[in-house]
């Protein structure tokens, strides 16, 4: 289990995220026309994983957006946002803020994925959704970079994740 914060004050998640050189567990999260995919549908390129608590707050939007921005121009590389935020409510923010190279996905019929990858907060206000954390996994799903935000408030570390995309 992992020790984060929220605004300063510790909170734990249910582990840890997949370490790096390990294969990326599968997952089934919603699409924004509530189809169920899985890590299976995105095989053969490298994926950005970017885990958000929710894209109506600032942080997240910001992290859709800048992660949306930094891979226009790659080929061969997808972004995925998972949250627990419903499909609906990820379409609107797409719209709304123009994150047109992000897939979003939802965790709206399990919170398997979370409990997998080690980011379900199980204590304090946010229990039960999403740590913010960034995964890039190579097209064989190999982790080849891991980062859990250690304060849910901030922002990840783009440049150094952004550096491992080819």
């Amino acid at each position: 289990m992992a020790k984060i914060t929220l605004k300063g004050n510790p909170i734990q998640t249910s582990g840890q995220l997949p370490s790096i050189g390990t294969t990326a567990p599968d997952f089934t999260l919603v699409d924004q026309d509530c189809a169920d995919h899985s890590l299976k549908d995105y095989s053969g390129k490298t994926k950005i994983l970017s885990i958000v608590p929710s894209l109506d707050t600032s942080v997240c939007s910001a992290m859709a957006k800048k992660f949306n921005d930094a891979i226009k121009e790659k080929t061969g590389v997808i972004l995925l946002v998972i949250s627990a935020d419903l499909p609906f409510a990820q379409k609107r923010f797409c719209n709304q803020e123009k994150v047109e190279n992000a897939v979003t996905l939802s965790m709206m019929r399990s919170k398997d994925f979370a409990r997998d990858y080690g980011v379900l907060i199980e204590d304090g206000p946010l229990a039960g959704i999403c740590a913010r954390g960034v995964l890039i996994l190579d097209e064989n799903n190999k982790v080849i970079y891991s980062e859990l935000v250690p304060e849910i408030t901030q922002e990840p570390d783009y440049d150094k994740a952004l550096s491992y995309l080819v």
